[in-house]
């Protein structure tokens, strides 16, 4: 044993300097080199027939548990559910509607703030978080709603996820909430619950909205944008991340993860 090789196993607890396996992901090390397995997430072979069955199963249940399901995000106009949208990004809709209203009376439409000092802005959203980032995508979009959409929001998922601050996921609840076009919103509660449910097991969001376009009916029950909005008030209320309340679940008869953590 060389000096280095002492100094550093000095420094390592003793308990720690038996560890003689590098165990792989998923399992943790214990005490004296022992390897103790962690328990796996199982994951779900996803059919997409069963997939869409189980859809067509669901669909109508989930519609009549939350009536009254839409967005939570208050707008009064395409361009402040744009910006709503833009705030909600790592913040609570909840919070974002405490800040939006005195915004949407100042900033009626985006030339309103293309004057407007970033500081300013910045101040005026910051209790959402990442405010700085957000303030200069929305000066950067609101310059590019101005000179080349003639101050409009876009009606196409082409051209809105060119806007600064856009992606797919903002730019469908655009298309579906203030356009009454088809799109599905894959949020955090949307993902987990396609993994639960056995709709697809990818947890990127771009892929999961190809795999869920597949099997979710376009227009039926309210279609795709009405499916991501019962997604998201189920995960809200009851299918939560850490410990979904199963007992309570209108449609845990149908879920392949229902009472079994090993599948949450």
């Amino acid at each position: 044993m060389n000096r280095s090789t002492a100094r550093l196993l000095f420094a390592i607890p003793a308990e720690m300097q038996y560890i003689t396996h590098i165990p792989p992901a998923g399992d943790s090390v214990t005490h004296k080199g022992t390897v103790a397995t962690m328990t796996k997430k199982k994951k779900l072979k996803v059919n997409p027939a069963e997939a869409k069955q189980r859809i067509e199963t669901i669909f109508p249940i989930l519609k009549k548990t939350y009536p009254d399901a839409k967005i939570a995000l208050n707008y009064d106009s395409p361009f402040h559910l744009l910006l709503a949208t833009i705030l909600s990004a790592q913040c609570t809709d909840v919070r974002v509607n405490m800040v939006t209203p005195p915004i949407f009376k100042k900033y009626p439409a985006p030339a309103d703030f293309l004057d407007v000092a970033p500081a300013v802005i910045e101040e005026e959203i910051r209790s959402t978080g990442f405010y700085r980032n957000k303030t200069k995508n929305i000066k950067a979009c609101c310059r590019m709603l101005v000179d080349e959409f003639d101050g409009q929001v876009p009606r196409t998922l082409e051209e809105l996820t060119r806007l600064p601050g856009v992606g797919r996921k903002t730019a469908n609840v655009i298309l579906g909430n203030a356009y009454g076009q088809q799109g599905i919103v894959c949020d955090t509660h949307v993902i987990r619950l396609s993994r639960r449910l056995g709709l697809s097991d990818n947890i990127d969001p771009v892929k999961l909205e190809f795999d869920l376009m597949e099997v979710v009916p376009k227009q039926k029950w309210g279609g795709w944008t009405m499916f991501s909005h019962l997604l998201i008030w189920h995960g809200r209320t009851i299918c939560k991340a850490r410990k979904p309340d199963c007992p309570k679940c209108p449609i845990a008869a149908h879920c392949p993860a229902a009472n079994n953590p090993e599948l949450w």
